[in-house]
């Protein structure tokens, strides 16, 4: 890239126009003709300062090390350069691996698949993928998901001066046990989201096709879907056991077929996350309020945001078949 730019430099043409080609800012391409110009050449020029003890070697055994295993720790591969009688200190490691694109990240959660969930996974994402869009919009997508009350909130960082670290305002309040939760069913579709039901005591299959029977028919008209609509749920055992299979069947309520360990295929989870988001904001500070804030926002999540969700589902179904039915980013 540098030699372009003065290979451009010498036909002629000026800063701006050398920038508009090569799509470089202009003070970059004034900087390698200033250097081009004063030493006659654009390479990295040799510096002053100590020489780095890691060698090129030294600098791909790294690279592999944390290619083939990403877990490795600093302190680990600090020992396998040791061996190659190569001493530096850990951080000297984790900068070389940051100028090679490979920082130290918190590793996302995903759900463990088997290759028998790899694999429904992928047929589920092949099978759909060209169906037409008001099949996906005529889908009620279900799903339960606990609210805590005080529990894990929003990671965050604060700004802080030192030695005050748990002063009032620096600290985030716990309380034993979580401080409370509710746990909720939902259900949404592309014309916006449907009921919401707090679930009382432990959820069992009885509990669960109640849930159905008070809120399914009503959501669907309220979403107004089409006779031809189906109901999403999960594989959970309270949803597919033998009593709530045959109250399905009795009901006429048609099932979408699901891929086991898939929270990823179901556009709730992203309701869900918002849902979280506002309800710990307003902070509630006890089980009737969390219920009553969780029954308020759901009201309020608009319909433009269910639209999109399902208007885009097709990205989720290619994204699962790329990834061969492995995790995805959704």
């Amino acid at each position: 890239m540098r030699t372009e730019v003065i290979e451009i430099y010498q036909s002629g043409k000026g800063y701006k126009a050398i920038s508009k080609a090569l799509g470089l800012q202009r003070t970059t391409v004034r900087a390698i003709i200033h250097k081009w110009q004063k030493h006659g050449t654009v390479v990295n020029l040799p510096r002053s300062g100590r020489p780095t003890k890691i060698t090129p070697r030294a600098q791909r055994r790294l690279i592999r090390e944390v290619t083939k295993d990403p877990r490795t720790t600093s302190k680990e591969l600090q020992a396998s350069l040791a061996s190659i009688k190569v001493s530096v200190h850990d951080s000297t490691i984790r900068k070389r691996l940051g100028k090679n694109g490979l920082h130290g990240r918190f590793p996302r959660r995903k759900p463990l698949l088997s290759k028998k969930n790899i694999r429904a996974r992928l047929n589920f994402a092949k099978k759909h993928l060209n169906d037409c869009q008001d099949f996906w919009e005529n889908t009620l997508w279900t799903d339960e998901t606990k609210v805590e009350l005080f529990g894990r909130q929003m990671s965050r960082y604060i700004w802080r001066k030192r030695n005050t670290a748990f002063q009032k305002k620096n600290i985030i309040p716990t309380v034993k046990y979580g401080g409370g939760s509710v746990m909720v069913w939902g259900c949404f579709a592309a014309s916006g989201p449907g009921r919401l039901a707090v679930i009382d005591g432990t959820m069992n299959s009885t509990v669960y096709q109640k849930i159905l029977k008070e809120n399914v028919r009503p959501s669907v008209r309220q979403l107004k879907l089409k006779r031809s609509w189906v109901l999403q749920q999960d594989n959970d055992p309270k949803h597919t056991s033998k009593s709530t299979s045959e109250w399905l069947k009795k009901n006429k309520m048609k099932t979408l077929e699901w891929p086991s360990q898939s929270p990823d295929l179901n556009p709730i989870e992203m309701l869900w996350h918002d849902l979280k988001k506002v309800v710990h904001a307003r902070k509630p500070s006890n089980k009737a309020e969390l219920q009553q804030f969780c029954k308020d926002e759901w009201a309020k999540i608009p319909p433009e945001r269910c639209k999109r969700l399902i208007a885009s589902y097709r990205k989720c179904l290619i994204a699962v078949i790329v990834a061969k039915g492995g995790p995805t980013s959704y």
